[in-house]
């Protein structure tokens, strides 16, 4: 199976650039699932059911979420319909949603579940490599998974690391998200297991991490509140494309940016 997971959505120019570029980038790929980790894509922060309706009619087969799940408080009431959205599977079980879904193709069964990282994150966290071999052996066992994609919602890239060498040969991916900056470290470990820190954002290019660039100096400049808004302009898509064989084992990683 050919996988495409493209790096946190922010914004309207994130989704501007993802429904102008990837239809094309997916067929002339010959992606099989597009995965997209959409937790930023409302206004910068959280997401709605609308908007993942949205990405959807653009080529996304499924999405990832993150610490801002629930930052757009309608989709609390929306996350049960949303079949294929993983929010964080290791939170209070207060957090309506699913721990996973599972995107199938032919003989091939694709498990994606997300964990938030426990280290310097906020809402905190159960422990994600406890929560990690709890919901593998439920893909594995009760869902028949082929593959299995975990999107690693962390801030530090040793939290990420190491679960990629704690899930060596487990999974077939595992994918860093949060900190919106594409890591240059992809790689498969000895177990066959495709891994990079971070797969990057899709946003705004000219931006703090695809928010507005004065918000970011006000804060930590002048250390002065200031509201975090996304920033406009021409966008960037960032994102990773790996291939599993019949077994799940990840044969082929690569990161790519794709500019308006």
């Amino acid at each position: 199976m050919k996988v495409c997971f493209v790096g946190d959505i922010v914004g309207t120019a994130g989704k501007r650039a993802f429904s102008a570029i990837m239809p094309r980038f997916k067929t002339e790929n010959g992606i099989d699932c597009l995965i997209v980790n959409a937790e930023n894509s409302t206004h910068g922060m959280g997401v709605s059911i609308n908007v993942l309706n949205e990405l959807k009619a653009a080529g996304a087969d499924g999405f990832t979420l993150g610490n801002h799940a629930f930052s757009n408080r309608d989709f609390i009431s929306q996350a049960s319909k949303a079949s294929n959205c993983a929010r964080p599977a290791n939170v209070t079980p207060a957090w309506p949603g699913y721990d996973y879904f599972v995107f199938e193709k032919g003989n091939e069964r694709l498990g994606v579940f997300n964990l938030l990282g426990q280290v310097f994150m906020t809402p905190s966290a159960d422990n994600p490599f406890v929560k990690a071999d709890e919901i593998i052996e439920k893909l594995k066992a009760k869902e028949n998974c082929t593959s299995i994609l975990l999107d690693f919602h962390a801030e530090t890239t040793s939290e990420k690391i190491v679960m990629g060498r704690y899930l060596d040969g487990r999974v077939s991916c595992v994918v860093g998200t949060h900190t919106h900056v594409q890591t240059a470290d992809e790689k498969i470990f000895p177990g066959g297991t495709g891994y990079i820190s971070d797969a990057g954002m899709t946003g705004a290019e000219d931006s703090v991490l695809g928010m507005k660039t004065e918000t970011s100096i006000t804060r930590l400049v002048n250390k002065m509140q200031a509201r975090y808004e996304p920033a406009a302009g021409p966008a960037v898509i960032c994102g990773i494309v790996f291939n599993t064989d019949a077994s799940g084992r990840c044969l082929e990683i690569r990161r790519f940016c794709e500019y308006e």
